[in-house]
């Protein structure tokens, strides 16, 4: 059953690639429609409610995918078909790439209105007073934190505990992005929230990176240098994993990232990623084409791996079959 699941990452990944998100009815914008509606249930501003909240939200996920897998243990070809379902709903890879062409052809048109305008896609900053190289800035961080949090993290957890995995990981991701950011409201609600998605990328956040360097050429960067740059700078940034993306993509680039941020309102400054200069628009470019190579490496990572425990399966299987009862 393993080897089916392998086949349904990767064809999942498939359908990601040629299509992108769905249109219409995406059942990620779904589970955030019920999530709210059961915030405003549980809601209270304390960790305990928090912390309840995260568990149902993803609890509820997690147990789907634990009921499909059971309906189908029997059924590779539907197990294939969920799979493929699930992994296509919860990856970002081609839409992600594609709003990160969209911001550099708003920046090489000198669309500076444009451009600003497209940046609610990828991040939530203030881009009211932004300029090409901000700009440019905050499209590479995103699609660096991105590539982990849409495409590597996702494959990695449908690799390691399959239908359970990818579910509810994109549940959790979610409710990060929900509830976990540092508000009047969030400041101790959504605290279990955040932890929790912190922990789940915690592996992938750094495979990402690892990938980013050994990939580094792809986008005409040099891995000895993005390996530098990673080792150095990984740990500087607040988030225990947006900074081993950002360095990593930073010196694969030879750009420098970080700096301050504004977030309609409230002001963060982050310590610099990376020795070069800000990046501009061209610079976007090699940043997606970077994130679609490390997101085909972590898709054949992630069907490699589930397929190898099958054959360990198996062998397991067979080698209690011969022995002495």
């Amino acid at each position: 059953m393993r080897a089916a699941e392998a086949v349904g990452l990767l064809a999942g990944y498939g359908l990601d690639a040629l299509f992108g998100d769905p249109r219409r009815l995406h059942p990620v914008a779904g589970f955030g429609t019920a999530a709210s509606a059961l915030e405003k249930r549980v809601y209270a501003p304390d960790r305990a409610s928090g912390a309840r909240f995260a568990a149902i939200a993803v609890g509820a996920p997690v147990l789907a995918g634990v009921v499909v897998a059971g309906l189908t243990r029997r059924q590779p070809v539907l197990r294939a078909v969920a799979v493929a379902a699930a992994t296509w709903t919860v990856l970002g890879a081609r839409t992600l790439r594609a709003e990160a062409h969209t911001m550099a052809g708003a920046l090489d048109r000198d669309d500076i209105e444009a451009a600003r305008g497209r940046l609610g896609h990828l991040c939530g900053r203030d881009p009211s007073a932004l300029d090409e190289p901000e700009l440019s800035r905050a499209t590479v961080e995103s699609v660096a934190e991105n590539t982990s949090d849409a495409i590597v993290a996702p494959l990695f957890w449908g690799a390691v505990a399959g239908l359970p995995g990818l579910l509810g990981y994109r549940a959790a991701n979610t409710l990060d992005a929900m509830v976990g950011h540092r508000s009047p409201r969030y400041a101790r609600f959504g605290t279990a929230a955040a932890r929790l998605d912190d922990a789940l990328n915690l592996i992938p956040s750094r495979l990402t990176a690892a990938l980013a360097v050994a990939l580094a050429p792809v986008a005409g960067g040099s891995p000895s240098r993005a390996l530098r740059i990673w080792l150095r700078d990984g740990h500087r940034h607040p988030s225990p994993n947006a900074g081993q993306c950002e360095s990593s993509m930073a010196g694969a680039l030879g750009v420098r990232l970080g700096g301050r941020n504004v977030y309609f309102g409230r002001a963060e400054t982050r310590p610099h990623l990376g020795d070069g200069a800000p990046p501009l628009a061209p610079d976007i470019a090699r940043a997606a084409r970077l994130s679609g190579a490390v997101g085909l490496a972590a898709a054949t990572l992630a069907a490699a791996y589930r397929l190898s425990t099958a054959v360990k399966a198996r062998r397991a299987t067979a080698a209690r079959a011969r022995s002495p009862r």
